[in-house]
């Protein structure tokens, strides 16, 4: 076993479009120049919903880590707010990597991306863009909006069609956004409405942090629409799919016949759901792997022992 090396986190931002991301930086200490992974989240959550947890992890194996908050959520920029577009999150994950490339504390020349469900499509998106980067980890993707959408049921995706119009219509003309639920109860209108959506998201707020379980509903149309899996066969980096057999969000058997087309693809499989991931002894299982395969492709060094 390794020593797990020390490591400073930083408050960052970062410019993209016409606003700008927050973010944390960590550092390993006594590391010059080492390599780094990118973190993005998924539907509607803020970096602060576990993926410190991954981040410090990542840091302690030596590798610098930049976890980050999409425009118009969070502390981020971006108006109005709770506006989730696929285009400008993709523009994100762009800027994110830009503004690594200007650091002179990590290595630009080894850097990685790391995404969880939704920013777990985003994450092979961005591979399949990024030739340049070194590898990937997509945990429990969304990997095929319609899949997805028949997840949810065609009772639940009919009956957001009326804040669907409204908002659409509030677009036009230039009004607030008309909202609808994230996550939700089983049968209830929302972006996810699986049992274990919104226990699984209120699990993951720190304490004293509430979380704003809405986005406008204008993003409906292009979920189902997105299917960042069609990306993996055109990913040339190493990329690790860290799937759960028993999604209730990201259907597995869709997301799997989408990993093996990937070139230099690994898949692990894990026997927990999608929401179990951040916590408890998934966690461990998953960080575990991670790390192994983030040290094995961005080869980090040992922090350098002072006398």
């Amino acid at each position: 076993m390794t020593t797990p090396q020390p490591f400073v986190r930083h408050d960052v931002t970062f410019p993209s479009g016409d606003s700008r991301c927050a973010g944390w930086l960590y550092l390993p200490v006594g590391v010059t120049s080492p390599p780094v992974v990118i973190l993005g989240h998924g539907l509607g959550a803020t970096r602060e919903m576990r993926l410190d947890a991954f981040a410090e992890r990542f840091a302690k194996a030596g590798i610098a880590a930049l976890a980050f908050t999409y425009r118009h959520f969070g502390d981020s920029g971006g108006h109005p707010r709770q506006l989730l577009s696929i285009k400008r999150q993709l523009a994100d994950w762009d800027s994110a990597i830009d503004y690594v490339k200007t650091r002179h504390d990590v290595d630009r020349a080894r850097i990685a991306v790391w995404g969880s469900s939704f920013g777990g499509g985003h994450a092979i998106t961005v591979a399949a863009r990024h030739p340049e980067l070194r590898a990937a980890v997509a945990q429990c993707p969304f990997t095929d909006g319609l899949a997805s959408a028949l997840a949810l049921g065609p009772v639940a995706s009919l009956r957001m069609t009326p804040v669907l119009a409204r908002d659409l219509a509030a677009r036009v003309r230039g009004r607030a956004p008309a909202m609808v639920p994230i996550a939700a109860s089983p049968g209830s209108p929302a972006l996810m409405n699986a049992a274990d959506a919104l226990p699984g998201y209120e699990a993951l707020q720190p304490p004293g942090k509430a979380f704003r379980n809405e986005v406008a509903a204008r993003v409906i149309p292009t979920i189902a629409a997105y299917r960042p899996g069609r990306a993996a066969k055109k990913v040339t980096a190493p990329i690790l799919f860290c799937v759960s057999n028993t999604d209730s969000v990201t259907p597995p058997a869709q997301t799997l016949r989408y990993a093996r087309t990937a070139p230099l693809g690994e898949i692990k499989r894990y026997d927990a759901g999608h929401f179990d991931f951040y916590t408890g002894e998934t966690f461990e299982a998953l960080v575990r792997d991670q790390v192994e395969f983030l040290t094995r492709q961005l080869a980090p060094a040992p922090a350098a022992s002072t006398h």
